[in-house]
Parts: structure tokens; C-alpha cells; sequence
């Protein structure tokens, strides 16, 4: 198992980070059992903690029943008679999907899930009629903790990824279903969803931890694997790893794999570099060929990189934050902030339009032209 699993908090008071968060879960999990609990919408950057405290919050709410996961495979079928595939997570309390993956039909997935969800019986029967015809398939504080709350959960990955028909249907689904389904909504940016959903749910910031708390994350782990974690090395993983609590513990196993002597208790000082990954190792190759030659034949190159990327499933506004970043490490200060205001005007396009690479592609065409721009007048 990997560390970041093997490692992850399974209760809200085991969380190291953020306490006042979890200390707010914690009095919404109390608040289930009258079911005074909203709907929730979870936001922040990736690798935050968005999910684990989701988890927990679940387990505080119904149990430990909430973490006897299983995977399902359900198949829907649209008014025009196409065919739909997603996979779901579920337990015997929630539902876990990412309906952004239905492309356009994500609208049909939504309704149907939570009406589907919403009309079964009430938990506590369930959780009585479930246990009194099968004892080994609950146990008794399943049950017991099934009274806490009378309502299920649907937890719904990516809101930002659903098109705007998906979310207004997800309005009306929420006003419908609201006394026997609750809904958790988990996104990156939060202004990517329409106002009629945020002012429906109590939305939970969680931000990205500081280095000094990533720090903490990889020395706990590095005690509970009996390793000695030199603090140049925790603090070099913390600033590589863009504040990402996973990509820092899957850095730090990595580094394991490939430099074991590092850990010893007798390591040398002079540790050896933190190995990027391909695909930003292919970006950084892109801003430099943009940034040494700029001509049709260079930007024709770019476009294949980025065809390369988008295949590999890196995410277009990944693509352009990350590119942005390389570009202005070789840009005098003049250009820098010319550069971030495009990348942002951009991903915007991204956000907005169905296409990606022809705006990563415009983003690398605008560059080309505005460093030439400045080149020609530097040397005129």
C-alpha cells in the first residue's frame, strides 16, 4: 500500500492540520442527528485535504460502516437512448461518483443517481430490516450509528466539470430530495459553479497547507516508517510539491525507493536532486524551445507537445499554470506580469470553450509574438 493511503487520517481529531476545520466538522456531524446538516460544498486546491476530511466526516457521521467501500459500475440510459457508464464508489450510507465524466450527459446522471438515492427507505429501517435478515452483513454499531442520521449522502467529485445544464438540474434535485438526501459537493474553484447551487450549500474553504505543515505530515510518516527524514530534504520535498500534501508523500516514498542510504542515520549532506516528473520535465523542454526560437515552424512543434499532453491526460489549465511558471523564470521583470495576465485571460478561454488546445495553443502563439515584440525592440 502506498504511504499516502497506508497514512491517511481516518478520523476528524487525527486530521494535523487546519484544526479549526475539522473542529467545524466535527459540530456539523453532531448536528446529523436531528438532521439539521446542510448541504456542504468542499472547495480548495488539489492535494488540500478536501477528500480525507470528507471521509471523516462521513465516519463521524454513520460509523465505521462508512469505510466498507465497494465499487460499482451503473449504466444509464439518456431520453435519446444512448448509453452511459460510471463508476461509483458506495457504501451502505453514501454514494460517491464523479458525474463530470458523463461528458454531456452528466445532467441525466445527476437526476437519476440522487432520485434513485433519495427514494429508497430512510436509514434506520434499512439498517434494521438489513441487520434483522442478515446479522453477518452489519454489524450492531452500524446499526446503532445509523440512527444518528436519517438521511443518505451523495458525493459528488469535480462539481466545476459539470456543464451548466447539470448543475441547474442539480438545483431543483437539491430543493426536491432535501429531507431524506444530503449532498456533498467537492471542487477546486468554486466560481465555476452558478450561484444557485453555492447559495444552496454552506461552503468549507479548505486551503493548501503551508510548508511547515507538509513538513510535519512527512516527518510523522517518515517516524512511523522508522526513517531518519533529514530537514534539508523535508524542506526541499515541501517547496517541489507546489503545497500538494499528496504529491509531497508521494515524493518522499519516491525518493525512498531511489536513494535508501539518504535515510540512514549517517547521510551525507550533499543529497541528491529530487527527480520531476515527465510530464512537467516536458513542459519545461516546451518553454525553452518557445523561448529560443520564435517562428511558424517552432509553433507547429508546440502544438504537437501539447497534443502529447492532452493524451497523457495532464489537465489544460495544468498545462498553462505550469508552462506560465517556466516561461517567467527566463523573463525580465517587465514581462513577467504580461505574461501571468495572459495565461490567466487563457485559462479563462479554457474554463469557457470546449477546446482546449486551441487556446494553449493561442496562449504559446501570443507569447511567441510578445517576446518577439521585445526582442526586436531590445536590439533595435
Amino acid at each position: 500500500m502506498l504511504w499516502v493511503d497506508k497514512y491517511r487520517p481516518k478520523t476528524l481529531k487525527h486530521t494535523s492540520y487546519h484544526p479549526q476545520i475539522s473542529s467545524r466538522l466535527q459540530a456539523l456531524s453532531s448536528s446529523s442527528a436531528n438532521n439539521a446538516m446542510p448541504h456542504l460544498l468542499f472547495y480548495g486546491p488539489s492535494g488540500s485535504g478536501k477528500k480525507t476530511r470528507i471521509s471523516c466526516l462521513l465516519k463521524s457521521i454513520y460509523g465505521p460502516g462508512a469505510d466498507r467501500l465497494r465499487l460499482d459500475k451503473r449504466t444509464f440510459t439518456t431520453p435519446t437512448k444512448r448509453t452511459v457508464e460510471i463508476n461509483m464508489i458506495s457504501s451502505n450510507y453514501h454514494i460517491e461518483m464523479s458525474p463530470g465524466d458523463a461528458g454531456l450527459n452528466d445532467r441525466y446522471v445527476v437526476q437519476e443517481v440522487i432520485k434513485e438515492m433519495a427514494q429508497n427507505k430512510s436509514l434506520n429501517s434499512a439498517g434494521t430490516m438489513e441487520f434483522a435478515s442478515n446479522p453477518l452483513a452489519m454489524k450492531k454499531s452500524d446499526v446503532k450509528s445509523s440512527k444518528k442520521a436519517e438521511f443518505k449522502v451523495v458525493l459528488l467529485v469535480d462539481v466545476d466539470r459539470l456543464s451548466r445544464q447539470a448543475q441547474a438540474a442539480l438545483r431543483r434535485t437539491m430543493e426536491k430530495y432535501a429531507s431524506t438526501c444530503r449532498l456533498i459537493l467537492c471542487c477546486q474553484n468554486p466560481s465555476k459553479v452558478i450561484e444557485p447551487v453555492r447559495s444552496r450549500c454552506l461552503g468549507i474553504r479548505v486551503p493548501a497547507p503551508s510548508h511547515d505543515d507538509i513538513i510535519s505530515v512527512l516527518q510523522s510518516i517518515a517516524t512511523k516508517e522508522k526513517l531518519t527524514l533529514p530537514p534539508k530534504l523535508a524542506l526541499t520535498i515541501a517547496q517541489e510539491s507546489s503545497r500538494n500534501v499528496r504529491r509531497a508523500v508521494l515524493m518522499l516514498e519516491a525518493y525512498h525507493v531511489q536513494h535508501r542510504d539518504v535515510f540512514a542515520m549517517k547521510a551525507s549532506s550533499n543529497l541528491p536532486p529530487i527527480q520531476k516528473t515527465d510530464w512537467e520535465v516536458y513542459i519545461t523542454q516546451l518553454a525553452n524551445d518557445i523561448t529560443k526560437e520564435q517562428s511558424p515552424q517552432r509553433l507547429m512543434a508546440a502544438r504537437e507537445k501539447l497534443y502529447e499532453l492532452l493524451i497523457n491526460c495532464i489537465p489544460a489549465q495544468v498545462i498553462i499554470k505550469t508552462l506560465a511558471v517556466e516561461l517567467c523564470k527566463n523573463l525580465d521583470d517587465e514581462l513577467k506580469h504580461e505574461v501571468i495576465e495572459w495565461a490567466a485571460f487563457y485559462e479563462h478561454r479554457i474554463a469557457m470553450g470546449s477546446k482546449d488546445i486551441f487556446h494553449l495553443e493561442a496562449f504559446i502563439a501570443k507569447y511567441m509574438a510578445m517576446y518577439k515584440r521585445y526582442l526586436n525592440a531590445l536590439f533595435a
